[in-house]
């Protein structure tokens, strides 16, 4: 009888190992197309590819699901995760379970004028501020107007020194400024909407970015705003949209995975793991890990990481807070 217990304990066991080595992963994403949405189907990739059972879930607005434990992991950029966790900026409550993991790569994004207004930095937009429309509201991208309230504030600038025009979204902004209804909008390096925008408006010498101010006083009213970002200069280049007539002062903003406090440190170490040393494979599915940095996945942010990752973090030498 003694010996038909032991065995009995230790199928159990057995079969406890299996049930957990078979958890599925939750990894949410964005609606088909969107960044979060292929950040996430590369991410997936490779976890399944290292045993781990990930699925992704194309939902909208998740933060608050990952807070509450309902999804496992998800995307956000970094100065959104700092407002979520603390119920700030364009969150009404706070989401204290959130955990950062890492960083996946960094957006670059600016703000565009058409070339022929001849807004080179943001000393000259705002000298011309009063005669000029300005993209507003995003109501469907609430935290964009964060984005460009950082940029403005950069010049000692904000929305009512312009007149604004609201717009749903992101693009809504990029294709208002391509159509002339707006002056100045918000447009990601490299984004296509903006290259479309730029196309349109070839009679007045396409879009330009217009340069931050990178002295010290700039950067402390930029990061009132966007306390996770930073101003990143980029040498003028023919070859990229916006850069072709001068180089510019642009804001670069971490994009991150997040997880759950209660999500287990194993899995968050393995997760963290899989990402940080399988760079090839991440690129080939997504060109933008093409960015990816395993040294920078750790950059100050108010938000916690999780221990999980802090965990290979320590294992690998990758700073954190820097």
């Amino acid at each position: 009888m003694k010996t038909m217990k032991l065995g009995l304990a230790a199928l159990g066991l057995a079969l406890a190992a299996g049930t957990a080595s078979a958890q599925v992963v939750t990894v949410a994403s964005g609606a088909q197309g969107s960044l979060a949405y292929n950040t996430g189907q590369a991410v997936a990739k490779v976890a399944n590819d290292a045993g781990i059972t990930a699925r992704t879930q194309p939902l909208v607005g998740y933060l608050p699901l990952i807070n509450s434990g309902e999804v496992d992991f998800g995307f956000s950029n970094g100065v959104e995760a700092e407002y979520a966790v603390a119920g700030t900026g364009n969150y009404d409550r706070a989401h204290p379970n959130l955990r950062l993991v890492g960083t996946m790569f960094n957006l670059t994004t600016g703000i565009m004028a058409p070339c022929d207004l001849g807004l080179d930095t943001v000393a000259e937009l705002k000298e011309k501020a009063a005669d000029l429309r300005i993209a507003s509201e995003y109501t469907s991208s609430t935290i964009i107007p964060f984005y460009i309230m950082g940029g403005l504030a950069n010049a000692g600038l904000t929305y009512d020194d312009f007149q604004q025009v609201p717009v749903a979204s992101f693009v809504a902004g990029i294709d208002a400024l391509g159509d002339g209804l707006v002056d100045v909008a918000l447009v990601s390096l490299n984004a296509g909407a903006g290259q479309q925008a730029s196309v349109k408006l070839q009679s007045r010498g396409g879009l330009c970015y217009i340069s931050l101010d990178d002295s010290d006083a700039g950067r402390a009213a930029f990061k009132e705003f966007l306390p996770a970002g930073k101003i990143v200069s980029l040498p003028q280049n023919e070859n990229v949209n916006g850069l072709q007539a001068h180089g510019a002062n642009l804001m670069a903003i971490p994009w991150m995975m997040l997880t759950n406090a209660d999500v287990s440190d194993d899995l968050v170490y393995q997760m963290t793991r899989t990402v940080a040393e399988n760079k090839d494979a991440l690129k080939a599915s997504f060109g933008a890990f093409g960015q990816f940095d395993a040294q920078a996945m750790a950059p100050a942010n108010s938000a916690e990481y999780h221990p999980g990752a802090l965990r290979y973090f320590e294992e690998a030498g990758i700073p954190v807070g820097e």
